[in-house]
């Protein structure tokens, strides 16, 4: 069965920064495409940034651009820097299986397998 174990998630000041992972088992490591969504209060889930099962390719969303990277090995993680108050979300790791190589999806309904969650929370 596959499961997805998220942590890093935390409480910190506008420019700060965090780490968050995700622990993937069940799942080819090399084989799925992994996308880190978020979710505010009171907004719809939003996807953040993909990467492909390759590694090499991946994309952020236009609020993150330049302060968020992804990267993956046999987990995948997301570095946030330069955090700012509208950032504040419940943070969702996402895996869709047998992915092609080089690609990956940013539409929420194709990814199948999906972490608990982790909150996090930036304070101004």
């Amino acid at each position: 069965q596959v499961q997805l174990v998220e942590s890093g998630g935390g409480l910190v000041q506008a420019g700060g920064s965090l780490r968050l992972s995700c622990a993937a088992s069940g799942i080819g490591t090399r084989s799925a495409a992994m996308g880190w969504f978020r979710q505010g209060p009171g907004k719809e889930r939003e996807i953040v940034a993909a990467v492909s099962p390759s590694g090499s390719n991946t994309y952020y969303a236009d609020s993150v651009k330049g302060r968020f990277t992804i990267s993956r090995d046999n987990a995948v993680y997301l570095q946030m820097n330069s955090l700012k108050p509208e950032d504040t979300a419940v943070y969702y790791c996402a895996a869709s299986a047998r992915w092609p190589y080089y690609t990956y999806p940013t539409e929420s309904g194709k990814y199948n397998y999906w972490g608990q969650g982790t909150q996090v929370t930036v304070s101004s």
